[in-house]
């Protein structure tokens, strides 16, 4: 894809530096991973950003090979695209210290309003680190984890996390089942699609996922 000067221009105007629209033209380590080890989503295509994160890891705990699919804005690519790149041949310990403060450094500044594009770079990074920990046995299944995974899912009216909208009721954890209540009516449209993206925020998890509805 080609983009003409003038609309460069634009670009830088309104505060995306030369390596943004590099990194939004030209994305690094894009597509899905059919070999991966571990996959993340977390955003919400109903809101206008989500990020899909497929991570291969050695047997040194280092991250072999990392790609990313992505629905969204020009920063969400960008930030995505610098990401995979700042953590590809690190260890999960190095990877998880990663900040979106850093992501926005490294690609020489973002508007103040696509910040959360960057945050959600690292959400999607740190929740496949932590799905993968839990598949191997090294972080417990537990309410913790769970909400870390939670919080990856966006309200499509406000662009927030469920989490901290509020709109989780309760999580109960029985061995390998997960009962999750949401504070919203069932029946409602936003409903199904909370419900639909918690199923993909645990897709690859050996466990029973029920999302039940309070409202």
């Amino acid at each position: 894809m080609e983009m003409g000067e003038d609309v460069k221009k634009l670009w830088k105007r309104i505060g995306y530096t030369e390596k943004v629209i590099d990194h939004f033209m030209h994305p690094r380590n894009v597509g899905e991973m059919k070999d991966a080890d571990v996959s993340s989503t977390v955003g919400s295509v109903a809101c206008g950003d989500m990020i899909k994160i497929f991570l291969k890891i050695d047997e040194s705990d280092r991250i072999q090979n990392i790609s990313f699919l992505s629905y969204g804005c020009a920063s969400n690519i960008a930030t995505t695209s610098v990401m995979t790149e700042m953590v590809k041949g690190k260890t999960l310990e190095e990877a998880k210290k990663l900040t979106f403060k850093e992501i926005i450094e490294e690609l020489g500044g973002l508007p103040a309003i696509k910040y959360h594009c960057a945050v959600l770079s690292v959400a999607g990074l740190r929740t496949a680190i932590a799905k993968y920990e839990v598949k191997k046995g090294r972080r417990p299944l537990d309410q913790d984890f769970v909400m870390t995974l939670l919080r990856g899912v966006l309200d499509p009216m406000t662009g927030r996390d469920i989490v901290s909208m509020g709109k989780v009721k309760s999580v109960n954890i029985r061995d390998e089942t997960i009962d999750v209540v949401l504070n919203m009516p069932e029946e409602n449209e936003i409903s199904k699609v909370i419900k639909v993206e918690i199923l993909d925020a645990f897709e690859g998890l050996d466990v029973s996922l029920n999302v039940k509805f309070r409202g």
